[in-house]
C-alpha cells in the first residue's frame, strides 16, 4: 500500500456520480505498478489474456490476502471511520433500505454493498477481483466484516477509491435494526458471527464457512471455524466460573479458571474438529435424512491450548485401579435448554487418561481466549474424535462406569445400515460415534464452476483428515471421473513455514491441505473432478454414497465429486 502514496494521480478523481463508474487510466496505471510487486497469489492474476491493471485495482477493493480472524483489525476499521466521513462528501444521494441493497446480489441486478451506513455499487469490480468469486460473499451486505477478514483494505487510499462507488445511504431504520434484539429470546445474548458463514440453523446457531476459504489457511481463523451449537450460548463469568470433577476416590475437585491455568502445565495441540454430519447434503441427494444440511465445510483446524485432562484427573485422585471399574469420562456443558437439561457427552476412559490421547481442557484457541461460540471459558478438545464429544462451556467432568445418559450420546450421533428407517431403528443397538473415518473433499473449484480452455490446466484444492490420530498419507485426484488419477501435494503446516515432520504414530490430529494442477483434457467439455484420501492404516473412502447412507446422515465420507465446465475461447479462430 506504500506504493499508493507515490501515485499522486489517485487523489485526482472526477466528479462524484451515483451511477456505476469507469476507472480512470491514471488509477489503473498506479494499480498495475502496485500489483506487480505483490504476493505470489496476486501475481497469478497477471496473465496475458486478462487486463492486469484491473486486477490490481480490484485487489485494493476486495483483496486476496490470507484470511485473518474477524475482529483482528476491527479497531483499524473504527479508526478509518473518521477518514470515511472526511473523504465521502455529504450529498443528497438517495436513501436505500437494506431490502433494496440485498436485492442487488448478482451481476444481472448489480452488486451493492454497505459500509459505515453508506451504499456502494461495486459491480464493475467483480470481474476484476483477484480473489475470484469471494467478492460475491459480501454482495447485498456489509463490507466491514470482510474488510476485517482481508485487512489490506484498512488504508486511506482504498477508502478514497471506494468513495467513487457511493450511490446512496442506508436508511436509519435499517441501521437501528442491526442492533435491536428481543430480550426475551434465549438466543438474544448469542455472540455476533461473521456474515461469510453459511447458516444451516439460526436458533441454535449452526453454520459453516464457504469451502474455498477453508483451504486458504492451514489454521482456520476462529471467526470462520464452523459453528455447531445445540442450545443457546451461555453467558459465563470467568471470575466465578467453576469446573467440578467427580467420581474419583479423592472426592469432588472444584477448580476456578485461574486454578486451571496456574495449577496445571499448559499444553498446546493442533487438532481438526469435524461434525458427524459433515457432507450430509450428499446423503440428502440419495434419500432425505434428518439433520442439518451440512455441506463440506463442517470441519476446521485450530491450535488449542489448556490443561491436560489426564493431569486434572490425576489431581482429582485417579489411579490405575480406577480402570477396574470405570470405563467412561462424562462431560456436561453449561448450555441448557428450557427445562434446564445440559448438553452432555462422554469418551472412553482410556482415551481420557492416556498420555498419547492429548485430551485438553482448552481455554485458548489460536493463541487467544476461546471465543464464545467455541466454549468460553473452557471446553474439552478430544483430538481424533467426533466434534459432538468435544463439549463446550464445560461445567462438570464425571468418571463413571457408564456412558453419558445424554440424548446426544444415547439417541443421536450413531450410524446405521442403509436399510434401517425411523420405524425400525434401535439406537441402543449401535455404539456412539467416537473416532471418525477417513475423509477428504474438494474446496476449489466449486461444483458448477467454469474454467477457460485458454488456461490449459485446472488447479484443485481441498482437505483430508482421518480420525483416531491416523495420518493422511496420500490424496488421489481425478479430473475424468476416476478413470485416471494424480497424487496431490500435501500441506501439513502454514505455507512458507516449511514441511513439518510426521507426528508420532497415532497422534496425527490435524488435517492435511492438498493441491494438484492437472492439464485440461483436449476434447472434454466438462470435468468430473474426484478426490479420495488414504491414511496410514490404508483406510480408504468408499466410492459412492448409497452404500453408506443412513437415516441420520452421519459419517458421510464417499469420494467427493464436483463437475466443472470448460469454456471455449471466444476469440478462438
Amino acid at each position: 500500500m506504500l506504493l499508493l502514496r507515490r501515485c499522486h494521480s489517485l487523489t485526482r478523481f472526477g466528479p462524484l456520480n451515483p451511477q456505476r463508474h469507469e476507472v480512470s487510466p491514471a488509477v489503473a496505471s498506479c494499480a498495475v505498478r502496485l500489483w506487480s510487486s505483490s504476493s505470489e497469489d496476486q501475481r497469478s492474476y497477471q496473465r496475458p489474456h486478462g487486463p492486469s491493471w484491473r486486477h490490481g485495482l480490484a485487489g485494493l477493493l476486495a483483496g486476496a490476502g490470507a484470511v485473518l480472524a474477524y475482529g483482528l483489525h476491527h479497531h483499524k476499521a473504527e479508526q478509518a471511520d473518521t477518514t470515511v466521513q472526511t473523504i465521502e462528501k455529504t450529498s443528497s444521494l438517495p436513501v436505500f433500505t437494506q431490502e433494496e441493497v440485498t436485492s442487488h446480489r448478482s451481476l444481472e441486478d448489480g452488486v451493492w454493498v454497505t459500509y459505515k451506513g453508506a451504499v456502494y455499487d461495486i459491480t464493475d469490480f467483480v470481474a476484476m477481483h483477484p480473489g475470484g468469486d469471494k467478492i460475491m460473499l459480501a454482495a447485498g451486505g456489509d463490507l466491514e466484516p470482510f474488510w476485517a477478514l482481508y485487512a489490506v483494505h484498512n488504508q486511506e487510499h482504498v477508502l478514497e477509491i471506494l468513495s467513487e462507488y457511493k450511490v446512496g445511504m442506508l436508511s436509519a431504520e435499517d441501521l437501528k435494526k442491526q442492533q435491536t434484539v428481543q430480550s426475551s429470546d434465549p438466543y438474544s445474548s448469542d455472540p455476533k458471527r461473521h456474515p461469510v458463514l453459511r447458516i444451516n440453523s439460526l436458533k441454535p446457531f449452526n453454520a459453516e464457512p464457504p469451502p474455498e476459504l477453508l483451504s486458504d489457511n492451514y489454521i482456520t481463523p476462529s471467526a470462520i471455524f464452523f459453528k455447531r451449537n445445540h442450545l443457546p450460548v451461555p453467558q459465563v463469568d470467568p471470575a466465578s466460573y467453576q469446573l467440578q470433577v467427580e467420581g474419583l476416590p479423592g472426592g469432588v475437585l472444584t477448580l476456578s479458571l485461574e486454578e486451571l491455568k496456574t495449577r496445571f502445565p499448559k499444553h498446546t495441540v493442533t487438532a481438526t474438529l469435524q461434525c458427524a454430519g459433515n457432507r450430509r447434503s450428499e446423503m440428502n441427494k440419495v434419500k432425505q435424512v434428518k439433520g442439518l444440511n451440512w455441506g463440506i465445510a463442517a470441519i476446521s483446524n485450530a491450535t488449542w491450548s489448556g490443561a491436560s485432562l489426564r493431569d486434572v484427573l490425576l489431581a482429582a485422585g485417579y489411579r490405575p485401579d480406577v480402570a477396574q471399574w470405570a470405563r467412561h469420562v462424562q462431560f456436561e456443558g453449561l448450555d441448557k435448554d428450557v427445562t434446564g437439561t445440559t448438553y452432555g457427552a462422554s469418551i472412553p476412559l482410556n482415551k481420557a487418561v492416556s498420555e498419547e490421547g492429548d485430551v485438553l481442557l482448552a481455554y485458548e484457541m489460536n493463541g487467544e481466549d476461546l471465543p464464545a461460540d467455541h466454549g468460553y471459558p473452557v471446553r474439552v478438545v478430544v483430538p481424533g474424535t467426533v466434534g459432538a464429544r468435544n463439549v463446550k462451556w464445560l461445567g462438570k467432568i464425571i468418571v463413571s462406569a457408564e456412558e453419558s445418559s445424554s440424548h446426544w450420546q444415547q439417541n443421536d450421533y450413531k450410524g446405521f445400515s442403509p436399510g434401517t428407517d425411523w420405524d425400525t431403528v434401535d439406537f441402543k443397538s449401535a455404539p456412539a460415534i467416537q473416532e471418525l473415518p477417513i475423509q477428504s473433499a474438494i474446496t476449489t473449484p466449486a461444483d458448477g464452476a467454469t474454467v477457460d480452455r485458454s488456461s490449459e490446466e485446472v488447479t484443485v484444492k481441498g482437505y483430508a483428515w482421518s480420525g483416531g490420530g491416523r495420518e493422511v498419507v496420500r490424496v488421489d485426484v481425478s479430473v475424468d471421473g476416476g478413470k485416471t488419477w494424480q497424487v496431490a501435494q500435501l500441506q501439513g503446516s502454514e505455507k512458507g513455514q516449511g514441511p513439518e515432520p510426521s507426528p508420532p504414530p497415532g497422534r496425527a490430529w490435524a488435517w492435511k491441505l492438498w493441491e494438484v494442477t492437472a492439464p485440461l483434457p483436449p476434447e472434454a467439455q466438462e470435468l468430473e473432478i474426484v478426490c479420495k484420501a488414504v491414511d496410514n492404516s490404508y483406510n480408504m473412502q468408499p466410492d459412492t454414497v448409497p452404500p453408506i447412507w443412513n437415516l441420520r446422515g452421519v459419517l458421510s465420507n464417499a469420494w467427493h465429486r464436483v463437475k466443472v465446465k470448460i469454456r471455449e475461447d471466444e476469440n478462438e479462430e
